[in-house]
């Protein structure tokens, strides 16, 4: 499964029309607003690089009120590891 962050610059009237629009899109998992130079960022996953493409210049780029978009591919992910490293900070190993 190939996982990628789509970061959007929406026009600033349209950011939550634009959210509710791609939130409930096929590949997308989590819709996020963001601060900075983006206004939301989403999590797409898909089995194949042509879906990606698809997801993305199909349907995410069809939505109106999108000013510029930037796509990056996920090579690994390490959040299991982070997690667990926390959940263990400050116990004594055996």
């Amino acid at each position: 499964m190939i996982t990628a962050f789509v970061l959007l610059e929406a026009e600033v009237d349209r950011i939550s029309e634009v959210a509710e629009a791609v939130a409930g899109l096929e590949g997308v998992v989590e819709t996020y607003s963001v601060t900075g130079r983006y206004d939301l960022i989403l999590k797409v996953k898909a089995a194949r690089n042509e879906d990606l493409a698809d997801i993305v210049a199909g349907s995410i780029g069809r939505v109106g009120g999108i000013r510029r978009s930037e796509t990056v591919i996920a090579f690994r992910s390490y959040a299991s590891q982070v997690l667990d490293a926390g959940f263990a900070y400050g116990q004594d190993a055996e």
